[in-house]
């Protein structure tokens, strides 16, 4: 009996004699949170099994799925290098702030957009035994913000000659919709029609413009809020007549007038090129009379057939 204990005591102490110092392990935040178009820290250490690694290694980081998710960052370090040169990084926004040779996998991440909201995982892997190499399995939640802003304000036609509005916006959170215009209050009443969202994007319905004016979306969440507006005027037959009667009389006059000067200016122009002369009396002429001839004429001038008494 004394000897079975004395054996078991024995492999007591030799076991942790032999088992490694440290096993594969990955330290992560749950969460980081940053504004849009700003820049956000994700953190991430490890442990190895290795008292001193210094031989190839390669640092690599997914979106979206641990082991499956598509890559947006991986660099690699050669043996005995603390540079780990970059081969990828979308969009040229990763870049990696920690030294893989220390154990810190560290990513930086640039000009934050909404479609960079997900889950990041972090992995290392060293040359050599397929073994050698982790990822984190949880991954580490980046959470993007961002104030409303509205995407896109549209009037579509509906039925029976109606029309309807679509309002979509987008921010994180995601913003809430209200519609104000005509008959519709200034706001204070939630959006009329349905709301749907997508993503960070929400969209909402006014199923009917009944009057004529403007029509006002506001996109509203705890960061702030943004509006934009559409203006419905629809033409009316019976009193399109009337409204047309004026400038088209107005028209009509205008036409007259510019008769009137073309007519004047060639007028004139005739003239111009055949003068008329003023009319004046014709001279008078002296009349022959036969008694006259004869007071007038001599003795000698007289016919010779002629007797005088």
């Amino acid at each position: 009996m004394d000897r079975s204990i004395g054996l078991l005591a024995c492999l007591v102490g030799i076991l942790p004699m032999g088992a490694p110092a440290q096993r594969w392990s990955m330290q992560v935040p749950a969460e980081v949170s940053a504004a849009a178009g700003e820049a956000a820290v994700l953190p991430c250490t490890f442990t190895h099994p290795h008292r001193h690694y210094d031989g190839p290694l390669t640092a690599i980081w997914r979106a979206g799925e641990a082991y499956a998710g598509p890559q947006v960052f991986r660099c690699a370090a050669a043996r005995g290098s603390e540079l780990c040169q970059t081969a990828l990084s979308l969009h040229g926004r990763f870049r990696l702030l920690g030294n893989p040779r220390r154990n810190d996998l560290s990513l930086r991440v640039e000009r934050l957009a909404l479609a960079d909201d997900g889950r990041y995982f972090c992995r290392v892997e060293f040359a050599g035994d397929v073994h050698d190499r982790y990822e984190s399995r949880h991954g580490i939640r980046l959470r993007v913000t961002a104030a409303p802003r509205i995407v896109n304000l549209s009037v579509l036609p509906g039925p029976a000659h109606a029309f309807r509005a679509l309002c979509t916006a987008e921010g994180e959170p995601p913003p809430a919709l209200d519609w104000s215009g005509p008959a519709l209050g200034n706001g204070s009443a939630p959006a009329p029609g349905p709301g749907q969202g997508h993503g960070h994007q929400v969209t909402a319905e006014l199923s009917t413009l009944a009057h004529d004016g403007r029509y006002t979306c506001t996109a509203s969440n705890s960061l702030g809020h943004a509006e934009a507006s559409v203006y419905l005027f629809r033409f009316h037959g019976a009193s399109a007549a009337p409204a047309l009667a004026l400038p088209l009389g107005a028209l009509g006059l205008k036409a007259l007038l510019l008769l009137g000067v073309l007519a004047a200016r060639a007028a004139a122009r005739r003239r111009l090129e055949h003068p008329v002369t003023p009319d004046t009396p014709p001279r008078p002429q002296a009349q022959e009379s036969n008694y006259e001839n004869l007071s007038q004429m001599r003795p000698r001038d007289l016919p010779a057939a002629m007797c005088i008494p």
